[in-house]
């Protein structure tokens, strides 16, 4: 019995070192190495038999205005948190607790991380992995990295992948040309792009870009990483 349970010690030794490691493989590189595509954008193809819209941009090409913007509407304690925002988890499950349904509180690395590695369909198992693959993207890479990265990953519409594409295609310019109420539209289709058209906005979608914008006004540039 002994030597058995020293067998099973030592190969679970190995198997949490062979996660640990392949963790590291997966995440550090994105410090310096850009993403040439996602989970999400592999999982677009097999779908759909197309490869989604998407062009890579460098930093110097996304507005201030849309990197506000995306921060405004998606993940206001950004530049602070370490990946989890524990005030957001907590009021989510307060309100849920009081009869309202369980609304999302993913951060924007959560998000990232979601969309690098993961699948769109709700579970806990992905919801654990989410958590795991976010704290080395917190670790390894600062925050204006993950949050280059993130627009240029982030799905923007059906089949659209990346402000670039997302620029193109909803408003025939570059990202770099984008208006600060373009940049709060393309926000205000976040968490459901493929349902929200920064094109054609309802009422609803109008009204969550007024907000976008006066928490851009609000938080101002100074807030950016």
């Amino acid at each position: 019995m002994n030597r058995f349970r020293r067998f099973l010690v030592r190969w679970l030794l190995r198997a949490v070192m062979v996660v640990l490691l392949l963790t590291v493989a997966l995440t550090l590189p994105l410090r310096w190495l850009d993403p040439p595509t996602t989970m999400f954008m592999l999982l677009e193809r097999w779908q759909t038999g197309q490869w989604p819209q998407h062009q890579w941009v460098p930093a110097e090409q996304l507005p201030d205005g849309l990197r506000l913007a995306v921060i405004a509407a998606e993940d206001q304690n950004f530049p602070h948190h370490r990946g989890f925002d524990t005030a957001q988890i907590r009021a989510a499950l307060e309100g849920h607790r009081q009869g309202g349904s369980l609304r999302g509180a993913s951060t924007l690395s959560q998000q990232l991380a979601r969309n690098l590695y993961l699948w769109p369909q709700r579970s806990w198992l992905r919801k654990g992995l989410e958590a795991w693959l976010t704290v080395p993207l917190e670790l390894f890479l600062p925050k204006d990295r993950l949050l280059l990265i993130y627009l240029n990953v982030a799905e923007l519409g059906p089949g659209v992948y990346g402000a670039e594409a997302a620029a193109q295609h909803h408003f025939g310019k570059p990202a770099s040309s984008l208006s600060r109420q373009e940049s709060a539209l393309l926000a205000a289709s976040l968490p459901a792009p493929k349902r929200r058209d920064p094109a054609n906005p309802d009422q609803a979608m109008l009204e969550r870009q007024g907000w976008i914008l006066r928490q851009m006004d609000n938080l101002g540039t100074g807030w950016l990483p």
